[in-house]
């Protein structure tokens, strides 16, 4: 296992693209790791998230802009850095948006995906899988796309099925602190609760999926949490 600043301390990172951004939470590990960078620029479909980009990156060369990942608003090779983290399982078929991605990036350029994966867990990663796959299936009834985690060899087959020419594969895990830390056992209570409301009120009924929150809740007070490993997979492009 190794960390975030192990990974991206070497790199110089220039122009950097982060694709389905969320709040820039992927950016934040990324400031804090990478040797230097010029410019951040995050972007997804939704719309506001400027204002959080403001109040959580001020006087930082760091944006947000709302657009759709497989049909980006910009020239070809134009970053330094592309990047994707904990996205891919949310999207119909994540091919045209790693498509649009090579397209925007420079030669010589720097490939980055970080993505959990399912399988090789410990017993308190596995609760995050669980109920990953459970928030899945309740996001999914109500019609929002959002699968299953990947295996991680799905996603080295995935990150080899792009035109980038050379990878290097890295898992990332956070074990430091007990499987049933207070905190984070009573933050993922309040995730439950809201998931299990979320159940309650799809029309064509919830009751498996609320007995399945209700099992997995369980299992956090049994047998705790740990946040599953990652696959952080660094490729550069090669010069055209």
């Amino acid at each position: 296992m190794t960390s975030f600043e192990t990974i991206f301390s070497p790199i110089s990172a220039g122009r950097v693209l982060d694709v389905a951004t969320g709040r820039g939470g992927f950016i934040h590990a990324l400031i804090e790791s990478l040797n230097s960078y010029d410019e951040i620029i995050g972007i997804d479909t939704v719309a506001g998230t400027e204002a959080v980009f403001a109040e959580s990156f001020a006087n930082k060369p760091i944006s947000y802009r709302q657009m759709d990942a497989s049909t980006l608003e910009f020239d070809d090779v134009s970053f330094d850095t592309v990047c994707i983290a904990n996205s891919l399982h949310h999207m119909l078929d994540p091919i045209p948006v790693l498509d649009e991605m090579q397209r925007v990036l420079k030669p010589g350029g720097r490939f980055i995906i970080n993505e959990m994966f399912r399988d090789g867990l410990t017993d308190a990663q596995e609760t995050h899988a669980l109920l990953h796959h459970w928030w899945a299936a309740v996001d999914s009834a109500e019609g929002i796309v959002h699968n299953e985690t990947y295996t991680k060899q799905e996603l080295v087959a995935l990150a080899k099925s792009t035109e980038i020419g050379a990878w290097d594969f890295h898992e990332v895990a956070y074990l430091e602190e007990g499987p049933k830390d207070e905190a984070t056992i009573q933050q993922l209570d309040g995730i439950i609760d809201g998931y299990i409301e979320k159940a309650e009120n799809l029309s064509n009924g919830g009751t498996q999926l609320i007995e399945r929150g209700q099992a997995l809740r369980k299992r956090v007070h049994e047998i705790g949490f740990h946040g599953a490993t990652a696959l952080a997979a660094v490729g550069v492009t090669s010069y055209r």
